[in-house]
């Protein structure tokens, strides 16, 4: 019996090459402003149009700043990528979602509230957390710039079919305890490099329980533990978020649609490449220490005595980049910056979950906070629910949407030194910012730093 994954990939290839990849058929191609210039650039070349122009959504996220947006962008080499998006999308007759749009905002979080994203989709884009949209049920994965020309032009693309693994989780989530906390867990079990060549289908009774913001979270770390992508079979949760949004069947096809979706799971008898298994109960709030997402420990543990994973001398190199020391404990640790959003943790949710920790407290007063929501309809539902009032009371502001400081692309840097809880997505040295100290948390545990100014386990304050 074949897998989700095989059901899903095996209905779109085209064609198998001779000894070579399979000629896979895309349903779904996004841009952004950093990874298409030069695919746009190789189809003008060849004198190419856009072979199903209405199957490709392009929105600037990296580069946007995430204030002043209705003034012209500072950075010069940001305003050329944004401006050249807009050009090449109409110049190709493509939909974009331009800044201040209130359709625009992070790819990775527009594509899924918009229900452009669906069950049993292909799903590409040239950036590596695409494996989001995994989360809908659709197998999802990043392509490089060369790709990105290539679904253009023809609406397929060239690829081997990784091997498929299913990692399941059982049992409740303990208190405070949320599915980013879930996926460095599993990153520190089997390493940034675990999943590499493998495609994961998540399953068990902890991931069934998740909302779908939290399994867009779990998928969208996929990538860190070296997977090409991750995705979530769809149930009842996934048909009611995607129920009634703007590109979502309607009507006669929405009853169509569900009726197949439903068929969309891993047979009983399904045998999976790689299985692993593990237990919600052994999870707690976490925290990293090092410079990838892998180097991780629970919120109450010290950092290891020796390397967990990788060599001697990474590990003592990131401690040292870090400024940490092995066997030491993160809490209490000074913090001097707090970044909520990225496409891992820029939805409703984790709002929600950021506004129920600072509420009635007040910001640490030498902590730099910046609150991104991932879109325009994230700000809006914050404002509606009032998050908004609960987050300025305690002396926070909410800034305009856009990828902000996961990858200093724009304004939002971490300036050199300083030490950064951030709720996004990758720790690398210099990721947030040259010189910038990176701790991976959750929104709970951000909220808990932010407003006692030194990692704080979040159980405490809820």
């Amino acid at each position: 019996m074949n897998t989700l994954f095989d059901k899903i990939w095996d209905k779109h290839v085209v064609q198998q090459v001779e000894d070579g990849p399979q000629q896979l058929y895309i349903d779904r191609l996004y841009c952004h402003e950093v990874t298409s210039p030069q695919a746009f650039d190789g189809m003008r070349a060849r004198g190419l149009k856009c072979f199903r122009p209405q199957q490709i959504y392009c929105m600037p996220d990296h580069n946007t700043p995430t204030h002043d947006q209705d003034k012209p962008i500072a950075d010069p080499v940001s305003k050329a990528q944004v401006d050249a998006l807009a050009k090449n999308a109409a110049e190709f007759g493509l939909t974009h979602y331009g800044m201040m749009s209130k359709d625009n905002g992070i790819i990775h979080v527009v594509g899924p509230e918009k229900g452009l994203s669906l069950p049993g989709m292909t799903i590409v884009c040239g950036d590596s957390h695409t494996s989001t949209h995994g989360a809908m049920g659709a197998v999802a994965f990043g392509i490089g710039t060369s790709e990105v020309e290539m679904v253009m032009a023809s609406q397929c693309i060239l690829q081997q079919k990784p091997k498929s693994m299913r990692i399941t989780i059982n049992g409740a989530l303990g208190k405070g305890v949320t599915p980013k906390d879930v996926a460095l867990y599993l990153m520190a079990q089997i390493t940034t490099s675990g999943a590499t060549g493998y495609f994961i289908e998540y399953a068990g009774s902890t991931v069934k329980a998740m909302s779908m913001e939290g399994r867009l979270t779990l998928c969208n770390l996929s990538i860190e533990m070296g997977a090409r992508g991750g995705f979530i079979a769809p149930d009842d949760t996934t048909f009611a978020y995607l129920k009634g949004r703007q590109y979502a069947p309607k009507g006669e096809a929405w009853d169509k649609a569900v009726a197949y979706w439903k068929t969309l799971q891993s047979g009983d008898d399904a045998v999976f490449d790689k299985e692993l298994t593990f237990d919600a109960a052994d999870i707690e709030p976490r925290v990293t220490y090092g410079t990838n997402p892998g180097m991780g420990i629970g919120i109450t543990e010290n950092i290891p005595s020796v390397p967990s994973q990788g060599g001697e001398a990474g590990f003592v190199k990131a401690l040292n980049y870090m400024g940490f020391e092995a066997g030491q404990k993160l809490l209490g640790t000074k913090v001097d910056y707090v970044f909520l959003g990225a496409c891992t943790n820029g939805r409703i949710e984790d709002f929600r979950a950021f506004a129920s920790i600072v509420k009635g407290r007040q910001k640490a007063a030498d902590v730099v906070a910046w609150l991104v929501p991932g879109s325009w309809a994230v700000d809006k539902q914050i404002r509606e629910e009032g998050l908004d009032k609960v987050l300025e009371a305690a002396g926070f502001e909410i800034r305009q949407p856009g990828c902000s400081a996961c990858l200093a692309m724009n304004d939002d840097k971490v300036p050199a030194g300083k030490l950064a809880v951030s709720t996004s997505n990758r720790n690398f040295e210099g990721r947030q910012g040259p010189g910038a100290r990176t701790v991976l948390a959750s929104p709970l545990t951000a909220a808990a730093a932010a407003i006692t100014g030194v990692i704080t386990d979040p159980r405490e304050l809820l």
